[in-house]
């Protein structure tokens, strides 16, 4: 009998509308399939939606179905490995606070839940307006407390 190396019973994924975090979202499955554990995606939302909602130039609404559309890619891979999966939104800018970008926010989220991994997507090579995670991983594989994967 074998003794795993981690006890893990939630991983945390970071998504966004990019390629690099439907790849890490397939990575936080199969690594909470393997020990059992469930998902948590939080769709990061960037400094351009931010302030575009604050000035109401973007319909909330449409947001939120971009936001839906994030999660459903995710929660429909996990429901296909069998994996329990909970979703959040985040705002990953705030015009108020400097401290406040998206490696910050998936920090927060990892304490706030308590999760036991982190599986962060690689740099985005696109640069578009809802791939916001590029600046997550490298602040996110220096300072978070938790084991992180960058996928």
């Amino acid at each position: 009998m074998s003794s795993r190396p981690l006890s893990i019973d939630l991983v945390l994924v970071p998504v966004d509308q990019s390629e690099e975090a439907t790849r890490a979202a397939r990575y936080a499955v199969e690594i909470a399939a393997k020990y059992d554990a469930a998902v948590h995606a939080v769709h990061v939302l960037g400094e351009d939606v931010v302030r575009a909602i604050e000035q109401g130039v973007v319909d909330q609404d449409a947001v939120a179905e971009d936001s839906k559309a994030v999660t459903d890619t995710v929660s429909k891979i996990a429901h296909d490995a069998g994996v329990p999966i909970t979703t959040s939104v985040a705002y990953g800018f705030s015009p108020t606070s400097k401290l406040r970008h998206p490696g910050s926010v998936v920090l927060d989220t990892a304490e706030e839940l308590e999760v036991d991994f982190v599986v962060v997507p690689r740099e985005p090579v696109s640069g578009d307006p809802g791939e916001v995670l590029a600046k997550a991983a490298e602040y996110v594989l220096l300072y978070a407390s938790q084991p992180v994967l960058s996928a």
